[in-house]
């Protein structure tokens, strides 16, 4: 049987999952060298060793929703843009490349991998895994009361691409082994360091009772027969987790039709806020008749 293979079959995929501030984009090329790694998706960007190959920065944008939803790749032409390159990037080396996908939770890096097409990650490594907690609480720290962020390349490569938000550079020293009989030769890595234009008007948070308003919203769109009863939100390390208990009309399709919904709910609010919805539970709490609905 002829196979027809997808251009990224060979792309392995690697994920670096931990909440916004915890440190992921300051340890990313640590993560890419232990592993041979030797190509990153960070906040929309690609980034193959010190220079930025392809997309824009999630970092650039006014809003925070919409750095969300730029890191995600919603808009096509973007994802459209890193998935050429990534191909490029790919049949310039002649053998299975590497990527690392970074994100705040696996649904959002399985996200990203679909919208760019190439295959789920095999290989999950959380932050904890590669951080102290004490290194993970002074990350956040600096995210909550100075803004700041980290790209990983250098100052020169960020500058050149984004010169309204860089703030500062960080230079690391690493031991790498050289040819020498003295030992090792250092090695200079620097990540930049960047102010975005969100982190400077201060954080939006979507409250449960806007996020309710928007499924009521969606599941009136979607059938306006169906009646909402009750609704649980909470809110989790990857995004949300809804519980809606409904009626229905008798003779409504259970399965196929109450998926569909579950789906649409899903999409629309991903879609017009950029946050991640978990799972969306409906619980089907009683059949209605044509007159008990009207």
């Amino acid at each position: 049987m002829f196979d027809f293979l997808h251009p990224f079959r060979q792309l392995q995929v690697y994920a670096l999952i931990g909440e916004s501030g915890t440190g992921k984009s300051f340890r990313a090329k640590l993560v890419a060298q232990k592993h041979g790694i030797d190509l990153i998706i960070d906040d929309g960007l690609l980034i193959r060793e010190d220079r930025i190959l392809a997309g824009h920065s999630a970092k650039k944008e006014k809003t925070f929703l919409a750095a969300v939803k730029v890191a995600l790749f919603d808009e096509k032409s973007h994802r459209d843009e890193v998935a050429k390159r990534l191909q490029v990037e790919k049949n310039k080396k002649g053998t299975p490349s590497k990527l690392l996908i970074l994100g705040t939770s696996l649904k959002m890096v399985k996200k990203i991998a679909a919208r760019l097409q190439v295959p789920e990650p095999k290989k999950i490594i959380r932050i904890e895994d590669v951080a102290s907690e004490e290194d993970i609480e002074k990350a956040i720290r600096t995210r909550r009361v100075e803004g700041k962020h980290i790209i990983p390349v250098p100052s020169i490569e960020v500058k050149r691409n984004y010169p309204d938000i860089f703030y500062d550079a960080i230079r690391i020293f690493k031991r790498k082994a050289g040819p020498s009989a003295i030992g090792p030769t250092p090695k200079i890595v620097e990540k930049s360091v960047v102010r975005p234009e969100y982190s400077k008007r201060g954080k939006v948070i979507i409250s449960e009772a806007a996020l309710s308003q928007m499924v009521l919203h969606c599941v009136d769109e979607y059938d306006q027969s169906i009646r909402i009863k009750k609704m649980q939100v909470r809110e989790t390390e990857g995004g949300y987790r809804l519980v809606i208990t409904i009626d229905v009309p008798m003779g409504t399709q259970l399965g196929g039709n109450i998926h569909a919904l579950q789906q649409y709910i899903i999409e629309n609010i991903e879609r017009f806020t950029g946050i991640l919805i978990e799972e969306v539970n409906i619980i089907i709490d009683k059949l209605i008749s044509e007159n008990n609905n009207a």
